[in-house]
C-alpha cells in the first residue's frame, strides 16, 4: 500500500480524515464530559465519594478492556473494531444523558472505558500498519496530538453547554461526536480486503503475551514509568498550588500553561524520534519531568510552579506518542492487536499507579515527599529507557517479531 520511506500526499489525507479527524472528534466529546460526570452523578444524587468512583470507573473500564480489546480488533480486524467502538460509544453517551441514576451513570461509564481500550488499540494498530516505519513516530505522535487537543479543547465546549442548556446535554454532545467520528471512520481503507486474510484473526491471546513477556517486563516496564510521571502531574501541580494557597483560577491558569505547551510540540517529538531514534526523545522526556517533580518542593509562588508545570508540559509533549511507537516497534505482524493489548494493559498500570503512589505517600508522609518519589521514578526510568530502548535492543525486538 505504501513505498518503504514515505505516504503520498493521498493517503496522508486519508489518514487524517479517516484516523485524526475522527479522533479529535470523539477526543473533544469525552474531553467535554469527563470533568462533568462527578457532577452529574452529584446531580442524580451520589456522594462526593460515589461520585469520585464514577469518574474512577473510566480509568478501571480502560484497564479491564485491554485484553478484550486486542482479541476483538483481532478478531473483526481494525477499521470494523473502530467503527463498531465509535458507534457503541455514541450510545453509551446517549445514554448517559437520560440515565435515571447514579448506577446506571457509572455502568454507562464502565462501558465507555472498556470501549476506549478498543479504539486505542484498533487505531494504533491500523496507523502502524499503514505508515511506513520511517515515519512511524510522527504518524503516532499525531494521535497522541489529537488526544491531546480533545483534551484541552473539549472542556473549553463542555463548559460552554452546560452554561446555556445544563449538564445533561453535554453527554449528547459526546455521543454525537462520537457518531461523526464513526461516520468519517466508515471511509477508512480497508488493510485486508478480504477478511479470512486478516493476519491476526485466530491468533490467541494468552501465547502472544506469553512469547513476548519479556518485552513487557523490560522495554514496557520503563513505557510504564514514563505513563506514571505523566499521570502524576494532573494529581501533583493542582495539589501543589493549593498547598501554597493558590486559588482555583491561578491553578487553573498554571496547568493549563502546562497543557497549552503539550499541543505545541507533539509533532516535534515524533519528526525527532524518526531522525534520531526513540531513546533521543524518551530519555531527555523523563530527565526533564523527573527533575521538575524532584524540584517542585522548592516552589513557593505562582511564577514558579508555573514555570515548573511549562517544563512538565515541555517534557510531556515532547513525548507525546512515544509509548504508542515503543509499542508498535516491539509488535509482531502476526497478532499485532493482541499484543498492543497487552502493552495497553502494562503502560496503563503505570499510568494508573500515579495518583495511587501519590495518595500512598502523601498519607504516610508529606505531598513534597511524594512529588521527590515520581521525580525519583522519572529519573530511575529514564536510566532504564536508556538501557532498553537503545537503538541496537529496538532492533534486536524487531528481528525476533519478523521472524515467522
Amino acid at each position: 500500500m505504501t513505498s518503504p520511506d514515505r505516504l503520498s500526499t493521498r493517503q496522508w489525507r486519508t489518514l487524517t480524515v479517516s484516523v485524526y479527524l475522527p479522533m479529535a472528534l470523539s477526543g473533544i466529546g469525552l474531553g467535554a464530559v469527563t470533568p462533568l460526570l462527578s457532577l452529574r452523578a452529584l446531580e442524580l444524587g451520589a456522594t462526593p465519594a460515589e461520585a469520585a468512583f464514577v469518574v474512577a470507573l473510566l480509568g478501571i473500564g480502560g484497564l479491564l478492556g485491554a485484553l478484550p480489546a486486542g482479541v476483538v480488533a483481532g478478531r473483526f480486524g481494525e477499521k470494523r473494531a473502530l467503527v463498531g467502538g465509535l458507534v457503541l460509544d455514541g450510545l453509551l453517551f446517549g445514554s448517559a444523558y437520560a440515565a435515571p441514576d447514579v448506577r446506571m451513570l457509572g455502568a454507562l461509564t464502565l462501558g465507555a472505558g472498556l470501549v476506549s481500550a478498543l479504539l486505542i488499540i484498533a487505531r494504533q494498530a491500523y496507523v502502524t500498519e499503514y505508515v511506513p516505519f520511517a515515519l512511524r513516530a510522527r504518524a503516532l505522535s499525531t494521535v497522541g496530538g489529537m488526544f491531546r487537543v480533545g483534551s484541552f479543547v473539549g472542556p473549553l465546549v463542555g463548559a460552554g453547554i452546560v452554561a446555556g442548556l445544563g449538564l445533561a446535554p453535554a453527554f449528547l454532545f459526546a455521543g454525537a461526536m462520537s457518531l461523526v467520528a464513526a461516520a468519517l471512520t466508515a471511509v477508512v481503507p480497508d488493510l485486508h480486503t478480504d477478511g479470512a486474510a486478516t493476519p491476526s484473526r485466530g491468533v490467541a491471546l494468552a501465547p502472544i503475551l506469553r512469547d513476548h513477556a519479556r518485552t513487557f517486563a523490560t522495554l514496557g516496564l520503563g513505557a510504564a514509568a514514563l505513563m506514571l510521571v505523566r499521570s502524576s502531574r494532573d494529581v501533583l501541580i493542582p495539589l501543589w498550588c493549593n498547598a501554597q494557597g493558590l486559588d482555583a483560577a491561578a491553578t487553573s491558569l498554571i496547568y493549563g500553561l502546562g497543557a497549552g505547551i503539550d499541543l505545541l510540540l507533539f509533532y516535534v517529538g515524533g519528526s525527532l524520534m524518526d531522525r534520531l531514534g526513540r531513546r533521543a526523545v524518551a530519555v531527555p522526556a523523563m530527565l526533564v519531568m523527573g527533575a521538575c517533580f524532584g524540584m517542585l518542593p522548592l516552589t513557593a509562588s505562582a511564577l514558579a510552579i508555573g514555570a515548573a508545570s511549562v517544563a512538565l508540559g515541555l517534557g510531556n509533549g515532547i513525548s507525546a506518542g512515544v509509548v504508542m511507537t515503543l509499542g508498535s516497534d516491539a509488535s509482531p505482524a502476526r497478532g499485532r492487536p493482541q499484543f498492543l493489548a497487552g502493552w495497553r494493559l502494562t503502560t496503563g498500570l503505570g499510568s494508573a499507579l500515579g495518583p495511587v503512589l501519590i495518595s500512598a505517600i502523601t498519607a504516610a508522609a508529606t505531598l513534597a515527599w511524594a512529588s521527590v518519589a515520581v521525580g525519583a521514578v522519572g529519573l530511575v526510568g529514564a536510566a532504564w529507557l536508556w538501557h532498553w530502548a537503545s537503538p541496537e535492543r529496538l532492533r534486536s525486538v524487531a528481528d525476533r517479531v519478523a521472524r515467522p
